[in-house]
């Protein structure tokens, strides 16, 4: 593919050499270039790529794309043999250029976006798994994994970078994948991570709390998020939940069709809990009633966004349902391992006042009258207000409270916790205790728990990893909790089945 087909679309404002020269490979990392290769020199947060213009001609990059003209011509002189590229803005440049060098991927099957807050990760996964069920062959772009067909891979960010997403993209298509499911996060839409892309249904699921260290405002995370709907062509359909009180503002721009869904109030698609247990919900969904092993009010949302997201993509009403009654909860969301002396812990990712609020609430209507422990720290580096609204939430609906690390990352994780602690009162604080290493913390919840209590593992959900300082060290929450309720087993010799009198 040569220079004039991979930069068409992306905003030249000057060319200086031959458009007609072949390009082998993209890159925007100066270390990966080569002969052949054409690099993009993108402004980043930690560094400015167009530093690197000189590297990268000096490793025999055939190409450079960028936005700084100061910045080129201090890389040097001009070479005969390399084409320049100047463009309005790197960051959209290298979207458009890896959609066109990898053939527009996302226009060879149906693609499927969400966003939002909370709920991203459960919806998309889910919708892979019920769309596989239905016989087709889909990929998967989540926070957890990202799946081409059956063939798995590591996921770094919730929204990777342009020229990874349609590599998979371009892979998924070759495999023959139909659908891809994919969470889109606001500071990947504000990066245009996504730009290039060709949605044919995009997901809202709600707006709280979250990213404010990067956004700064809720009004500049709200603007983000309703770019994506914004983005929509009139091809596709814009999926809006209208219980929250943006579901209606992230499409009033959009040239999509608008299709809504509530579990209050009249929508295009409606659900209702009928009743729910730790084993799961028995939903009545458009007038039909199904069962799924998910549980909490959050997730009959989750379950109606999939519902409503399959009959938009022509899926039938019965299949669907059946479909969603087979369907497991993603990994470390409401994860549950039960334990001796009848004590439940249960993993979950929530990380934000929102989400935390309703997995207590779901904990807490389930089984009311069991000891409800809620665990949690909050990520370092990372967005302090919501720090002291999610103490405040754990107080107003945990019995027992245990603050402890999450990812500190480069903060003291005790400033982490004297942040969370300012959220309290004084009848908070005292039934709050602050233990920074989190093993030694969850080991506390599990041997002080009541008989029958419930402990909210929250914040590391899927997560196998803590990241203290700059180090990224093992941490899986499942094999700790696995570890302490085996301890606890060997010394509540009573509570054991084998035991004599059992």
């Amino acid at each position: 593919m040569n220079i004039r087909e991979i930069t068409e679309g992306c905003g030249t404002v000057l060319i200086t050499g031959s458009l007609e020269t072949e390009i082998e490979g993209v890159t925007d990392d100066s270390r990966k270039a080569g002969p052949g290769t054409m690099f993009v020199a993108v402004k980043g947060f930690a560094s400015d790529g167009h530093s690197y213009i000189g590297s990268a001609i000096g490793k025999g990059a055939s190409a450079i794309v960028y936005e700084d003209q100061d910045a080129l011509e201090a890389a040097g002189p001009l070479k005969p043999d390399v084409t320049y590229v100047k463009v309005s803005s790197s960051r959209h440049a290298l979207a458009i250029i890896a959609a066109n060098f990898y053939d527009n991927p996302s226009r060879k099957l149906t693609l499927v976006g969400i966003t939002g807050t909370n709920g991203k990760t459960t919806t998309v996964t889910l919708l892979y798994h019920l769309f596989r069920s239905l016989g087709y062959e889909c990929g998967l772009l989540s926070t957890i994994a990202n799946y081409v067909g059956t063939r798995c891979s590591e996921a770094v960010n919730t929204t990777s970078d342009p020229l990874t997403i349609n590599s998979l993209l371009s892979e998924m298509a070759d495999a023959g994948c139909e659908y891809c499911f994919m969470e889109v996060s606001s500071i990947g839409i504000e990066q245009e991570r996504v730009a290039g892309l060709e949605f044919k249904a995009g997901i809202f699921s709600n707006l709280t709390h979250d990213h404010l260290d990067y956004h700064k405002t809720f009004a500049e995370y709200l603007r983000c998020k309703k770019l994506f709907f914004d983005g929509l062509s009139a091809d596709a359909v814009a999926i809006t939940n209208i219980d929250d009180r943006n579901g209606l503002v992230m499409v009033q721009n959009t040239k999509a069709r608008t299709v809504t869904y509530s579990c209050r109030t009249m929508a295009d698609h409606t659900c209702r809990i009928i009743e729910e247990s730790f084993d799961g919900m028995q939903l009545n969904i458009d007038g039909h009633e199904c069962w799924t092993s998910l549980i909490g009010q959050h997730n009959a949302y989750n379950i109606l966004a999939i519902y409503t997201t399959a009959i938009c993509l022509g899926a039938g009403t019965e299949e669907t349902l059946i479909g969603i009654s087979k369907l497991k909860s993603a990994r470390g969301r409401l994860e549950t391992i039960r334990g001796p002396r009848d004590i439940s812990a249960v993993i979950d990712y929530a990380h934000t006042p929102d989400a935390m609020e309703n997995v207590l609430k779901t904990l807490r209507d389930i089984a009311p009258e069991r000891e409800l422990i809620c665990l949690f720290g909050c990520g370092g580096d990372r967005d302090k207000t919501k720090r002291p609204e999610m103490a405040a939430v754990a107080q107003k609906l945990a019995d027992r409270i245990i603050v402890t690390s999450d990812n500190s990352r480069t903060e003291r994780t005790e400033d982490i916790m004297e942040d969370i602690k300012a959220g309290m009162d004084l009848k908070g604080r005292a039934r709050s205790l602050f233990i920074a290493d989190r093993k030694e913390a969850i080991r506390t919840a599990i041997m002080t728990a009541g008989e029958g209590a419930t402990i909210l593992l929250a914040g590391k959900g899927h997560e196998t990893y803590q990241i203290l300082g700059t180090e990224k060290r093992h941490f899986d929450e499942r094999e700790i909790v696995s570890e302490i309720f085996e301890e606890l087993q060997s010394i509540s010799p009573a509570h054991d089945k084998t035991a004599p009198g059992a």
